[in-house]
């Protein structure tokens, strides 16, 4: 559900080249907020699809759609082409990057894709060719965006690889209605002829044993099962008995022989379910989804230049090449003092460079151009904590927090503002007041998608003896994609503590649980 972006690697010091003569716009909707150097006529475009896909799943969902800040959009970088994104990446395979945590989502997406992708056997002379477009690639890791904020429980990885197979078809047409559930044509290869791993495998969720192919054809056959349960009609309620069994503490294999009955008939089922080759998609009526304003502006001069820095500081490059990222925004800024945009960026690369006292200074320049500027905020109290710690008794962490404060002041939907607020008081070894507890749950609520934050909040229910509000956080991220066997075998002791009514020793696994998963 969280995709949170896992490549990190160097970068040149531009991964693109702007088209000649074309200039960068923002859009800004309800739900994101766009760059890219297309006209503005077809970034309005590209916004209005994209609402209408939020809104699509929305609509099918049954899902609230409260009012957002900044803080809750989706930033979306909209690079040229796929040369871009390689470039930018370093690998040919990777077609988009969605990465989230308490500061923000980004998505990192070609505006023109297509090209085939291709997996090499290495060892003989198959290849498989699938074509992924822009529109998949990004309803694929938007659903995973949306997937906590509808979904708080168990959801293993066929589940959740499924769902977003399953919504990354859709495709929306010239007058606004969604078409959701088609075929995704660019798995035909792994569903028809991959190397048929079985709805019985996937339910069991087991996926350290799978080799190369396997793991490939595991968002194929997903689709199917997902597809299967959810619209043939053949099997209802199992899924949700599936689930429920293993948030109460079946393993995957015994929720699913409780929910499904015997896992061969299941298997054969879907097999069976794929033989027609024709499968039902429903379509969302655009009157039932009405996607609100979008302003598009040009960006500032000095906002374009950065862009490129800025792209590759949200991306979390290795820690490395964050210098050399530093070293271009410092020449890149020169000139654009006072452009709050500009700074800004400029703040977090020095910050991510650990040139603390720069960062300081550039948060300083952000402010004195906008006093309002959240992310200026933001980056002055990170420097200042982290300069504290050279001032040690003499640091004035009264004042260090009220940079935090009026950051949640100006958007009180902040989860960094607030996460940091409460980190200032392990930072600076002081009491933890009330207001710096309520503070980290409400960050985790309202960052869902950030492991980190989330697991600090179960850490710190677990000190309250809070067990039940505890698990309830916990869950989602004891049965989270991309795990292997150690974090969950970690995990499942952790809640065989809570559910013991040990909170001690749950506090206690989850500290070497989440130590054992860093080391690894």
């Amino acid at each position: 559900m969280r995709s949170i972006v896992r490549w990190l690697v160097a970068a040149s010091a531009c991964v693109w080249a702007s088209q000649a003569g074309a200039a960068w716009h923002e859009a800004r909707s309800k739900h994101f907020i766009i760059y890219s150097d297309d006209n503005p006529k077809n970034l309005r475009v590209f916004a209005e699809k994209l609402e209408r896909f939020d809104g699509a799943f929305r609509h099918l969902r049954k899902m609230e759609d409260p009012d957002l800040t900044d803080a809750g959009r989706v930033t979306i970088f909209l690079l040229p082409d796929d040369d871009a994104l390689e470039r930018l990446m370093r690998s040919q395979v990777i077609r988009g990057v969605y990465t989230t945590r308490a500061s923000g989502s980004y998505a990192f997406v070609p505006r023109n894709s297509g090209r085939s992708l291709t997996f090499d056997s290495s060892s003989s002379t198959s290849v498989e060719k699938t074509s992924l477009d822009t529109d998949a690639i990004f309803f694929h890791e938007y659903t995973h965006h949306l997937q906590l904020q509808d979904w708080s429980g168990v959801m293993p990885m066929w589940v959740r690889e499924g769902f977003a197979e399953f919504f990354a078809t859709a495709e929306v047409d010239a007058r606004g209605n969604v078409t959701i559930g088609k075929f995704p044509s660019y798995r035909s290869q792994e569903i028809y002829f991959g190397s048929g791993l079985s709805a019985e495998e996937l339910v069991a969720a087991d996926y350290a044993s799978l080799n190369r192919y396997e793991g490939v054809d595991l968002y194929g056959r997903s689709w199917l099962l997902t597809h299967f349960l959810s619209v043939s009609g053949q099997r209802p309620g199992q899924l949700n008995r599936y689930l429920e069994g293993i948030e109460q503490g079946l393993n995957p294999r015994d929720a699913a022989r409780s929910a499904f009955g015997d896992l061969k008939t299941l298997s054969r089922d879907v097999n069976n379910y794929l033989k027609p080759r024709s499968f039902l998609a429903f379509t969302v009526n655009e009157k039932a989804i009405p996607i609100g304003e979008i302003a598009v502006r040009p960006l500032t001069r000095g906002a374009e230049k950065m862009l490129d820095v800025m792209i590759r500081s949200k991306l979390g490059m290795e820690r490395t090449n964050a210098p050399r990222i530093a070293a271009d925004a410092r020449r890149l800024a020169a000139s654009h003092g006072d452009d709050p945009f500009v700074q800004v960026a400029l703040a977090e690369a020095e910050y991510d460079a650990e040139n603390y006292a720069a960062a300081a200074a550039a948060a300083d320049r952000a402010l004195g151009a906008d006093p309002n500027q959240v992310h200026a905020l933001i980056y002055k109290g990170r420097a200042e904590m982290k300069l504290a710690a050279v001032k040690g008794a003499a640091a004035d962490w009264a004042r260090i927090r009220t940079w935090f404060t009026r950051a949640n002041k100006l958007d009180t939907e902040n989860a960094e503002a607030l996460m940091l607020y409460y980190d200032s008081y392990a930072e600076s070894r002081q009491p933890l007041t009330r207001n710096a507890v309520d503070a980290l749950l409400y960050a985790a609520d309202l960052a869902p998608r950030d492991r980190e934050l989330r697991l600090k909040a179960v850490r710190q229910l677990l000190a309250e003896n809070r067990l039940k509000e505890a698990r309830d956080r916990f869950v989602p991220a004891a049965f989270e994609t991309h795990t292997n066997t150690g974090w969950r075998n970690g995990a499942q002791a952790v809640l065989d503590a809570i559910d013991s009514g040990n909170g001690t020793k749950a506090a206690k696994l989850l500290d070497t649980a989440v130590k054992s998963a860093n080391d690894g």
